[in-house]
């Protein structure tokens, strides 16, 4: 199966992130994530993560530690707070445990079944509801800590950031469903 989420920021202990998602520290928000990761995504899975993986300086054992807790193939794309040094570590991760990241890089073009997907960290418009919505390019993205699934209402760009999933993983069914079923709704509205 694939699954997409982004923006765990594992280790960054301010209280605008790990409280918002519902945790009393950061610690509990880190073990949360871990745990509805595993019992959401199996190694055979394929999961695309859009961004933001950690925070903190001096934490590369830390993050090598979640990474060897993770299961899944991590497709990653780069966020703005995944610098130079954490690409650094995700490479030599990667290149050490190839089966466990597949592929680093700063966004994506896929097809998934007959939908064209842009995987970016940030919000990108690639369709506007002028357009056939069985032809249209759905974007999803992370980076907002939103809530919300939809991106000022654009039914084409979908966020899978942890916040707008309750800090787990959201299958391509799933996130299918939600998209198609906001353009009917959206299309409704303008009918």
């Amino acid at each position: 199966m694939l699954y997409f989420i982004s923006d765990t920021h594992f280790f960054h202990d301010r209280e605008f992130i790990w409280k918002p998602r519902g945790f009393t520290s950061c610690e509990e928000m880190n073990e949360a994530i871990i745990r509805n990761w595993n019992n959401t995504v199996t190694d055979e899975d394929d999961i695309y993560f859009l961004g933001d993986f950690a925070l903190g300086a001096n934490n590369e054992d830390k993050i090598v530690e979640v990474l060897d807790r993770l299961q899944g193939k991590i497709h990653f794309i780069i966020g703005n707070h995944d610098t130079d040094n954490k690409i650094r570590l995700y490479t030599k991760y990667m290149e050490e445990h190839p089966e466990k990241i597949v592929e680093i890089t700063m966004s994506k073009r896929m097809r998934i079944g007959k939908r064209i997907v842009i995987l970016s960290h940030y919000p990108t418009i690639t369709s506007n509801l002028e357009t056939d919505p069985h032809a249209c390019v759905f974007n999803l993205y992370g980076h907002v800590h939103s809530k919300l699934k939809f991106y000022n209402g654009q039914p084409f760009m979908y966020c899978v950031a942890c916040d707008a999933h309750d800090c787990t993983p959201v299958s391509w069914e799933a996130i299918h469903k939600d998209i198609m079923d906001e353009i009917k709704a959206c299309l409704s509205f303008l009918a």
